[in-house]
């Protein structure tokens, strides 16, 4: 949904817009370093519309981020959204870039229209640009992270059912039309711009009678406080799932928060809990105002107040642990074993209230606990850096503390950093295979793992569009060589390799020899990498673009620089 709201609206919705805090201070964020949600993946770190060519935005602000799922527009884009003048954010054009930043992407085709709503012409001329804009994937042999079509955008009020036909048939006829010409990339949809009951039975019946379902499950969480439905919509959709005996799959929410709401920090805690919470795959902030700005965490391509939200976010490592919230104080939290960090961000309430944090016993008897909050600038205000609100050394009682959090603002959102008190290490060396970007393979569990996490079925070599790879997104305090390790397993028999390339340089290969057995670690094997101070972007490729292609098989558990 990108239309522009009136002024006056937006005047009342923001009224509505605030979380309610609670009406007595002393609520408790509850955080559970012992049981583990999932692999940190950073579902809510996306956007719609949010990337543009060139420096809009730049490269540098996007990888802290850690960004995992954009929609783009199709090539060709036609659209002019909230009052642009060109259009903007061409998902062709942008691949580069958005591969850079260590994301994946859907292309909304019926952007390419001008008009929002779309101006419905004849299935003639819409078949024709459904054509283009999968051939032009086709030919675009370098571009490996385009991970869906979606066939259309809001049909509950967009799809123009007097001309064109039900929607349902609608989807049936496109669908069909895609698979003859490409039968790798996957179909998202429907893309409601609500979530709705008897809509998703009709479009799934329909879509399992024609043999027409989509790859990946959408719709749009826009209401004031949608947050607070995740929980229930997810529920609903699994049983619909399971009456019509269809099997379960991933879904991504790919436009989330009011226009009242986007730019408020706590309120992208609140969707960043529940949808770790609640096994969202992905989920992308909603473009209201001007594309190309990661949906408005940058002014100006400089920090606003939430951007620092979503920087500790991506900052998150290993594991997202338990977090219980407080009537409105809610949180997401991870824990990175491998470094003993517990990174806690949260918010939502005012007044004085407590993070609790239980399962601490790895860390030591004292540990360090630092507080820094986002500002509430907004969108059109730069924060250049974090508020510091509190840091000292707690005892551990009972493998747990209690942090105080006193003065809080409801809009403000917070970091809780947890750490040993010596011997924390300054920067990331490892980097989880379950925590990068993975493509055309499969996040599995194994008690042996390092962090419990690692990454098979690396398996694809055929075409860009099923290729299986590993991108590791590094950040290295020096330009230097490091000795890059491996964690892996190999119970295929003999010898495998993996291409192995990094910021876009030539190809070498690994050599992973024989292990026991699959999903069974604590193999290495060791080589050396030349990267640049700051960030990289390190691949390793059964198939990829420019690559002749791996040989056998192997499993991926962590990459270590030192």
């Amino acid at each position: 949904m990108r239309h522009r709201i009136p002024a006056a609206l937006l005047l009342v919705l923001a009224g509505l817009a605030v979380p309610s805090p609670a009406q007595a201070a002393g609520n408790t964020l509850t955080v559970d370093v012992g049981t583990v949600v999932r692999p940190v993946t950073h579902v809510a770190a996306g956007g719609l519309y949010a990337v543009d060519t060139g420096t809009k935005p730049p490269l540098e602000q996007m990888y802290p981020l850690r960004l995992n799922h954009l929609t783009q527009p199709p090539p060709g884009v036609q659209q002019l959204g909230n009052g642009a003048t060109t259009p903007c954010c061409d998902g062709h054009l942008a691949a580069g870039k958005v591969t850079s930043a260590g994301a994946q992407q859907f292309w909304r085709l019926p952007d390419i229209y001008k008009d929002f709503p779309y101006k419905w012409v004849s299935w003639t001329d819409w078949e024709s640009k459904v054509r283009t804009m999968v051939n032009t994937r086709l030919a675009a042999t370098g571009t490996t992270n385009v991970d869906g079509y979606e066939l259309w955008n809001e049909p509950d009020w967009t799809w123009n059912t007097s001309a064109a036909g039900t929607f349902n048939a609608g989807w049936t006829r496109t669908h069909r039309l895609i698979r003859t010409l490409d039968t790798v990339t996957p179909i998202v949809g429907p893309s409601h711009s609500i979530y709705n009951h008897d809509w998703m039975v009709g479009f799934l019946t329909n879509a399992r009678d024609t043999a027409t379902l989509p790859d990946v499950i959408v719709w749009h969480e826009l209401d004031n406080d949608s947050y607070l439905n995740v929980q229930a919509h997810v529920a609903d959709y699994r049983a619909i799932e399971s009456s019509l005996g269809i099997s379960p799959r991933p879904i991504s929410i790919n436009e989330y928060a009011s226009p009242s709401q986007v730019d408020i920090p706590s309120v992208a805690v609140h969707y960043m809990a529940v949808f770790e919470r609640h096994g969202i795959r992905s989920a992308e902030r909603a473009y209201w105002y001007e594309a190309g700005t990661l949906d408005g965490l940058l002014h100006n391509n400089a920090p606003t107040s939430s951007y620092w939200t979503y920087k500790w976010y991506g900052d998150m490592a290993g594991n997202v642990v338990r977090t219980t919230p407080g009537s409105w104080l809610e949180g997401v939290a991870a824990y990175d074993s491998t470094r003993k960090i517990v990174n806690v961000v949260f918010g939502g309430d005012s007044g004085n209230n407590t993070v609790r944090v239980t399962g601490l016993g790895a860390l030591g008897s004292q540990v360090r606990a630092t507080v820094v909050r986002s500002g509430i600038t907004g969108r059109t205000t730069n924060q250049s850096a974090p508020i510091a609100v509190s840091s000292a050394t707690y005892p551990v009682s009972g493998g747990a503390i209690s942090v105080p959090v006193t003065g809080m603002h409801a809009w403000d959102s917070y970091q809780l950093l947890i750490t040993p008190t010596s011997g924390v290490p300054t920067w990331q060396q490892r980097y989880e295979a379950e925590n990068a970007t993975v493509v055309n393979a499969n996040r599995f569990s194994s008690g042996s793992a390092s962090s419990g996490g690692y990454v098979g079925q690396i398996d694809g070599t055929a075409n860009p569009r099923n290729q299986s790879f590993v991108d590791f997104l590094v950040n290295v305090p020096t330009a230097r060589s490091y000795t890059m390790t491996i964690g892996y397993a190999n119970a295929s028999g003999a010898t495998a390799t993996h291409g192995l390339a990094y910021n876009g340089g030539a190809w070498q290969t690994v050599s992973y020899p024989q292990t026991a057995a699959w999903g069974v670690f604590g193999s290495t094997v060791s080589t050396s990498v030349t990267l640049k101070a700051g960030w990289n972007m390190i691949r390793l490729a059964k198939g990829s673009p420019n690559f002749a292609g791996g040989t056998g098989y192997a499993e991926l558990d962590y990459i270590n620089l030192a």
